[in-house]
């Protein structure tokens, strides 16, 4: 018979990872505290129109707002895929409430204030406390500095820190000459909400991605001229390249070579453009800038590691841990495979490898990436359960 530990644990982040990490914890029966920056549930997906105090560019330590959601966002997959195994994304009727299959931000949100109220997570929830510190004691043991409402610094020691803080807040910028002197309006899509502010004027798009196809084809409704700058057109779909197609004032441009005092945007075909706006949809890095492991645990072009399955930091397991990193995945199933793993090892009834053979696999998967072609920057991109199967593996 297994003897089981009970630990006392700080989850940073109320969000979709750090509330069901919270679940299983306390499932497993250990003390469990969530701390949250923000005054409610829902990390990404707690809409936040207040963003005039934030510098545009994302470029300070810690930022003032945390949700890069836009005002009319709707979720890219079907709800059906969306819940936790165990609380399905059913559609609720009532005022306010979004039946669509594809639904907007707010219904996400309001499914997991649902999920937090449901398990009674709220009670383990210190809201408007900001995570400042978290360093290692006796190299075991979390020891974190938190701010509250009313700035009052508190110092608390935990057996275990599990991340959770998400990885769609602290923006990514490409390099490009004179993005430091160029005057005009520059901001990156984090700090995007509603088009209004872009009425009759010239704007660049830097990055194709899904959130910049989306927001080019808003802006279009409103600017005077929306120019999209891809580091290549390949990469462009059918469908978006029809869109293109249908709008006089939305037009496909290839790399910016160097922003001009002038206002000038000069593209590497030798074409320009006099703009009043750029709008950077170039992505997120990620960011703890709370987290002092001496080095252990870095982020090298948005690789976090070196992390056992995107979850444990070898040497520092299982008291650190964190849950969210992968990309690419079925969100909110993979969140509850990552809890229930971190859970079950800290109490004993799941097993870990030695920290040599974790740096072992670490290494292996590394190279194998870098066989498949896939840059070091999309390392955390996977496409399924790698969390979920070692889960299973370890039962047996």
């Amino acid at each position: 018979m297994v003897s089981k530990k009970k630990w006392s644990v700080c989850v940073i982040g109320a969000g979709p990872s750090g509330l069901v990490a919270a679940r299983e914890l306390r499932k497993e029966g250990h003390r469990v505290v969530v701390l949250e920056q923000k005054h409610d549930v829902g990390g990404q997906w707690l809409y936040d129109p207040n963003i005039e105090k934030e510098d545009p560019l994302g470029q300070t330590k810690f930022l003032d707002v945390h949700s890069s959601i836009y005002t009319s966002l709707r979720l890219l997959s079907p709800r059906e895929i969306m819940g936790y195994t165990d609380f399905p994304f059913f559609v609720k009727e009532g005022p306010g409430r979004d039946p669509r299959r594809f639904p907007g931000h707010k219904e996400l949100w309001l499914y997991l204030k649902e999920f937090s109220v449901h398990f009674g997570l709220r009670e383990l929830i210190r809201f408007n406390t900001r995570v400042e510190y978290v360093g290692m004691l006796d190299g075991s043991c979390g020891g974190l500095n938190d701010v509250g409402s009313e700035e009052v610094v508190v110092e608390e020691v935990f057996d275990a820190v599990v991340v959770a803080n998400g990885h769609y807040s602290h923006p990514r910028l490409p390099s490009i000459k004179g993005m430091d002197t160029w005057k005009r309006k520059q901001m990156h899509s984090h700090v995007y909400r509603v088009p209004k502010a872009f009425q009759n004027q010239v704007v660049v798009v830097v990055g194709n991605s899904l959130s910049g196809q989306d927001l080019s084809m808003e802006l279009a409704g409103v600017a005077k001229e929306v120019h999209i700058s891809a580091r290549s057109q390949n990469t462009l779909t059918e469908g978006f390249s029809t869109v293109i197609s249908k709008y006089e004032n939305l037009h496909l441009r290839p790399q910016i070579k160097s922003l001009e005092e002038d206002g000038r945007i000069l593209f590497v075909d030798g074409s320009f453009v006099v703009a009043d706006a750029i709008l950077y949809c170039t992505g997120y890095t990620y960011s703890f800038p709370f987290l002092d492991t001496k080095g252990t645990v870095a982020v090298e072009d948005n690789r976090v590691g070196p992390l056992y399955h995107h979850t444990f930091p070898p040497s520092l397991a299982p008291s650190l841990s964190f849950v969210g990193i992968p990309r690419k995945i079925i969100a909110f199933p993979f969140f509850e495979s990552q809890g229930k793993w971190i859970a079950q090892v800290l109490s004993g009834k799941r097993k870990l490898p030695s920290p040599d053979d974790m740096m072992h696999h670490i290494h292996q998967f590394y190279r194998q990436r870098e066989a498949d072609g896939i840059p070091k920057r999309d390392t955390h991109d996977i496409i399924h359960f790698e969390v979920r199967a070692e889960v299973n593996q370890s039962q047996s």
